[in-house]
């Protein structure tokens, strides 16, 4: 008998949605953000909601929209680049070589020695100095070596 009662009160649980109903406040604040939750704000008027109400949507519903592409803009330096290639293809092809072959340079090296420019003398490079170094090397490689 008890059985029957603990088996026939666990089943009308299950099957009444209005035990799992939760009421939700929404309200929209001062800079205009919608929010929800299911404690009452303070100083703000709400709307009730019921969560048996709320109607569920679809995941992915919106189609996303497209977007403008912007034509990206040449720095000088590509320009530059660009009219060397056009008009000198044999130094557009010197100039990749030497990249290349000084990014090589700085790839596997790692004690390098570099000439000052203000006293003229020999001084190692720092790390900082190389990755600066390597960057050049690779812009390069991109503005001269015609793919």
């Amino acid at each position: 008998m008890i059985k029957i009662r603990y088996h026939a009160l666990l089943l009308t649980l299950i099957l009444s949605p209005a035990v799992f109903a939760t009421t939700i406040y929404k309200w929209v604040d001062e800079n205009g953000v919608t929010h929800y939750s299911q404690q009452v704000p303070p100083d703000r008027p709400s709307e009730t909601l019921y969560s048996e109400d709320i109607e569920q949507q679809k995941v992915g519903f919106i189609a996303p929209k497209e977007t403008e592409v912007s034509v990206p803009t040449k720095n000088p330096q590509q320009t530059a680049a660009e009219a060397i290639v056009r008009q000198d293809k044999a130094q557009a092809k010197a100039i990749c070589s030497n990249a290349k072959h000084q990014l090589n340079l700085l790839n596997t090296h790692t004690r390098l020695t570099r000439r000052n420019a203000q006293t003229g003398d020999m001084e190692r490079m720092t790390e900082e100095q190389r990755q600066a170094a390597m960057s050049a090397q690779q812009e390069k490689i991109s503005l001269f070596c015609i793919k």
